[in-house]
C-alpha cells in the first residue's frame, strides 16, 4: 500500500511548502522595515502590538488551536484510508477542500478569499508599514509550521488522537 505512505507525505509537505513559500516571500520585506527604516515611537508600538496580535490571533487561535489539529487529523486520515483522488490531491485534502464536512469546506474557502484579498490590500502599503504588516505575518505562520509538525507527529503516533479530520460521514 504504497499510497498509505505517499498520501500523508506529500500532504503534509504540501501544506508545509506553502506556509514556508510565504514565510519565504515575506521576510525580506519584514526584514527590510526593521533594518532599512529608522521606526518611530509610533511605528515600534504597532509592531509590538501587531506583533502580539498575529501570534494570538493567528498563530495560537488560528493554527494552533483549530488549523493545524485538523491538518494532522486529515494528514492521519490519508495515511488510514488513501484513495487515488485524495493521494493526487493530497495538499488540497489536508487544507479542508474536499471530502469535508460543509463547514469545513465554506471555511476552507472563506480564509483563502480573505488572504488574498489582505495580500493585495497589503501590498499598496508603503514601506515600513507593510514590513510591519509582513513581520507579525511571518511569525504566526511559523508558529503555525511549528504546531502543525507537532500535531501531525502526534497524529501518526498516538492511537488515540483526539481531534476530527472533519470529513463527512
Amino acid at each position: 500500500m504504497l499510497q498509505r505512505i505517499i498520501a500523508p507525505i506529500w500532504g503534509l509537505a504540501g501544506v508545509l511548502f506553502l506556509l514556508g513559500y510565504a514565510i519565504f516571500r515575506l521576510t525580506p520585506r519584514a526584514k527590510t522595515a526593521l533594518v532599512d527604516y529608522d521606526l518611530s515611537v509610533l511605528q515600534w508600538i504597532v509592531l509590538v502590538v501587531w506583533v502580539i496580535f498575529m501570534l494570538i490571533g493567528e498563530g495560537y487561535r488560528g493554527f494552533q488551536k483549530k488549523f493545524s489539529p485538523r491538518t494532522a487529523a486529515r494528514v492521519r486520515y490519508l495515511r488510514d484510508n488513501p484513495s487515488p483522488l485524495r493521494t493526487l490531491l493530497a495538499p488540497l485534502f489536508c487544507m479542508g477542500y474536499f471530502h469535508a464536512t460543509k463547514k469545513t469546506r465554506i471555511v476552507s474557502i472563506c480564509l483563502t478569499l480573505g488572504i488574498i484579498l489582505l495580500v493585495v490590500l497589503v501590498s499598496f502599503a508603503p514601506q515600513p508599514w507593510r514590513g510591519i504588516i509582513d513581520l507579525g505575518v511571518v511569525l504566526g505562520l511559523t508558529w503555525g509550521i511549528i504546531s502543525l509538525l507537532i500535531f501531525t507527529v502526534q497524529a501518526l503516533t498516538k492511537p488515540d488522537f483526539p481531534h476530527s479530520p472533519e470529513t463527512p460521514s
